[in-house]
């Protein structure tokens, strides 16, 4: 495979999309996962190369300068996220669909970039209320944090509509029944 589809999973934290992402890791798909670069520290058990690519601020503007991104973006003041080409290039060459779990600004570059081989899929919660209480669930965030997220989640619902498929996530089974069908169906169009 030179060149296989690629997958852009977006949605507010805590709409489900890792854990939608995750099960589509199990299936019996070509798919690989690309591994996000970001400037921010490591979080707990964090892995390098596993979880992030984690850069210094500095080793990320200079990739920037570069041009080593397919996209990236300063989500958070001081702290960015991107995909590295090489990422794209590593997975293509294992024979592998790239799978994105992405913020909404990232996804939409990369459909830009790919219009024909990409598939973006919006994840939306049910409800802002079911947000916030998902995220007050985790327990891993202080009120600040939780606060960040929400005001952001609000940005980020804006764009779903630029996205070719919008799932809501109500019923965890039926999502990840539809993620499914649809990575499937694109792969074989």
């Amino acid at each position: 495979m030179k060149q296989g589809k690629l997958f852009v999973f977006s949605a507010p934290s805590g709409s489900g999309k890792t854990t939608l992402v995750r099960h589509l890791l199990t299936q019996k798909i070509p798919l690989g996962f690309s591994i996000s670069a970001t400037s921010r520290e490591v979080r707990g058990a964090e892995i390098e190369g596993i979880d992030y690519h984690f850069l210094s601020l500095a080793d990320f503007k200079q990739n920037i300068a570069k041009g080593s991104f397919v996209e990236y973006e300063e989500v958070y003041a001081g702290v960015f996220y991107g995909t590295l080409k090489s990422e794209l290039e590593r997975l293509w060459k294992l024979g592998k669909h790239v799978l994105f779990d992405i913020d909404v600004k990232g996804g939409l570059r990369i459909k830009k970039q790919y219009p024909d081989q990409t598939l973006a899929i919006f994840v939306k919660p049910p409800s802002k209320e079911a947000l916030e209480k998902r995220l007050r669930g985790r327990g891993t965030e202080d009120e600040d944090a939780i606060k960040t997220r929400l005001n952001r989640a609000e940005k980020e619902l804006s764009f779903a509509t630029q996205f070719d498929k919008i799932i809501i996530n109500d019923d965890l089974e039926k999502a990840k029944k539809e993620v499914l069908g649809l990575v499937e169906a694109f792969i074989n169009s």
